[in-house]
């Protein structure tokens, strides 16, 4: 393990990323990372100053096992359901890792120290039960720099509203495409028009947009490849920095309009675009492809802990590279389009996939559990 001196000397691109106005969140979380104080080095070293997690996330941590044999054992004697169990694990983590991050949390006045966890992603397209978990979640974890996930599906706008309204703070994820982004946003100002309404503390009140990049090159890059000419190959690589960066106009473009000023006013915090999926996909690409090319004021920008060390080794973060390529992008995505290859089409595919895949996980961790209740001689 890199030491927190040579750590620090070489975080010079992790800085100069810091200093342009990103916040850099580790997209992962294990019992492990928090207990051997990894977790507090990258953020005393590497200017870490938030975590979120995912069913992926949780199901790699918890279903090796390690770290969590004692909490098994003891959640086996009390015979509880696995559903219970994995939620006690994953929220004892998320609320261990949020006080490694509370100093931040408190230097940043709530803006970052954010440990984020997920509803049960069996519920994304369930308004009323995404709500309850959320409440039940944020009530379980019980600390004030928590957020809570909430996937961007139609089920889960109203959810968004619902869940701000009450004072709770949301991470919005799987967010693929610029229309439901908007309405990703729609959802929080109406959460927080309710919640001001009814005499919150709006300052109180913070969100972030997870939007995803990488799987965007994924799924159209395949499809360029499929094509095979010359025009379709010179756009590999360009869609999902250009969806991105349409999504920050869109954010600018929210963010600077007269149903944002009127909660401004009342000290609400703006609802910062998070970068994720930042992990290239496509070893042809350069590793940090998508923290390089998507700087820019006010953003998020989470990464696996490889990319976190590749930013850090060679990182080129030059300034901002988002703001004025809005018009390119636009012709990027148009030229995409002419080639047959649907934009509408590719965003479903990719929202119906990300939930699925969390379904996935989120069952392969229950399956994992359930066998070690078992050995254990419990009927899980």
């Amino acid at each position: 393990m890199i030491s927190v001196t040579e750590a620090t000397a070489n975080a010079g691109a992790l800085k100069r990323l810091s200093d342009q106005g990103v916040s850099i969140w580790l997209d992962d979380l294990s019992r492990g990372r928090i207990t051997s104080g990894n977790l507090a080095e990258l953020v005393a070293s590497s200017h870490v100053v938030g975590v979120t997690t995912n069913p992926s996330i949780f199901q790699a941590a918890i279903g090796s096992g390690a770290g969590y044999e004692e909490q098994l054992a003891d959640l086996a004697v009390r015979g509880v359901t696995v559903d219970e169990a994995v939620r006690m694990m994953t929220t004892a983590d998320v609320r261990a890792a949020a006080d490694v991050l509370r100093p931040v949390h408190e230097a940043t006045g709530g803006r970052d120290g954010r440990v984020s966890i997920e509803v049960d992603p069996r519920l994304a397209h369930d308004t009323a039960a995404t709500i309850a978990e959320a409440k039940q979640l944020a009530w379980l974890v019980d600390r004030p720099n928590v957020m809570i996930k909430i996937p961007a599906t139609e089920a889960g706008l109203p959810a968004i509203t619902e869940v701000v309204a009450r004072g709770i703070s949301v991470n919005v994820t799987l967010i693929f495409s610029l229309e439901r982004y908007r309405a990703v946003m729609d959802a929080y100002l109406a959460g927080l028009e309710r919640a001001q309404a009814a005499g919150l503390d709006l300052s109180t009140i913070h969100s972030v947009a997870s939007f995803f990049v990488s799987r965007v090159d994924s799924e159209i890059d395949k499809r360029l490849t499929l094509l095979g000419t010359d025009e379709a190959l010179a756009l590999k690589g360009r869609a999902a920095l250009a969806n991105a960066r349409l999504a920050y106009e869109a954010y600018e473009d929210v963010f600077g309009g007269d149903r944002w000023l009127a909660l401004a006013g009342s000290r609400a915090n703006k609802q910062r675009p998070l970068w994720a999926s930042t992990g290239v996909k496509d070893p042809a690409y350069k590793d940090t492809l998508y923290v390089d090319e998507l700087v820019a004021p006010g953003t998020v920008n989470t990464m696996p802990e490889a990319t976190l060390n590749a930013v850090r080794d060679h990182g080129q973060i030059t300034g901002d590279t988002v703001s004025g390529g809005y018009a390119q992008a636009r012709a990027d995505l148009a030229a995409v389009e002419r080639l047959g290859i649907s934009y509408d089409e590719v965003v479903r595919q990719l929202e119906d996939e990300g939930v699925a895949k969390f379904e996935t996980a989120w069952q392969d961790l229950l399956d994992a559990v359930t066998k070690s209740l078992l050995s254990k001689g419990v009927d899980a």
